[in-house]
């Protein structure tokens, strides 16, 4: 059955007390679904810094769960901020409100369980995230997507740009594909 169309599945925000579920959610399919793409050196590094949960996207009310049986599975957001992509313990983060009418949303923090990928969660999410985005004025929409997440965006009309390596705290690379889509009208 698809997942859109499930009631096994319910999408909510996130709150602050699911910050310990989604650590562990975050950990789970970064290892799970990151390893044809990165090293465990890498996944454990980005777990550090570049993946996990950015809190003001829970207090901004744009970060959201998929639950199944009331366990996360799934999660991602979007946001009015300038920051592109990290948690918590990034440098570098700008807080900084965006302007719908000239700047882009940002599409952050995507990730599905591995024992429930490819169940079109990821794409119920970004849906979700787009129409939240285009009620908030926004019709551009901006990301730097990991490699397993670029063939999610790919699939759902985001164009890639030139991949780079972002250099993370240890020295280690990580590449990542940053991605644009404008919404239609």
């Amino acid at each position: 059955m698809n997942a859109r169309h499930s009631s096994d599945y319910s999408i909510r925000p996130a709150v602050i007390g699911d910050i310990p579920a989604l650590t562990a959610l975050i950990r789970e399919s970064a290892h799970g679904l990151s390893l044809g793409d990165y090293t465990p050196e890498q996944i454990d590094t980005a777990l550090t810094g570049v993946f996990g949960v950015d809190s003001q996207l829970i207090e901004d009310r744009t970060y959201f769960i998929i639950e199944k049986g009331g366990e996360p599975v799934a999660c991602g957001g979007w946001s009015f901020r300038a920051t592109l992509f990290g948690n918590d313990n990034i440098a570098g983060r700008d807080p900084r409100r965006l302007n719908p009418t000239i700047d882009a949303a940002k599409i952050r923090a995507f990730f599905v369980h591995p024992d429930h990928a490819r169940r079109g969660l990821g794409k119920r999410i970004l849906a979700h995230c787009e129409e939240a985005a285009r009620a908030a004025g926004f019709r551009k929409l901006e990301l730097g997507a990991t490699l397993p997440g670029r063939r999610l965006y790919e699939v759902c009309g985001y164009v890639a740009g030139t991949p780079h390596d972002h250099i993370m705290e240890d020295g280690l690379p990580l590449r990542v594909v940053p991605m644009s889509k404008t919404l239609s009208e």
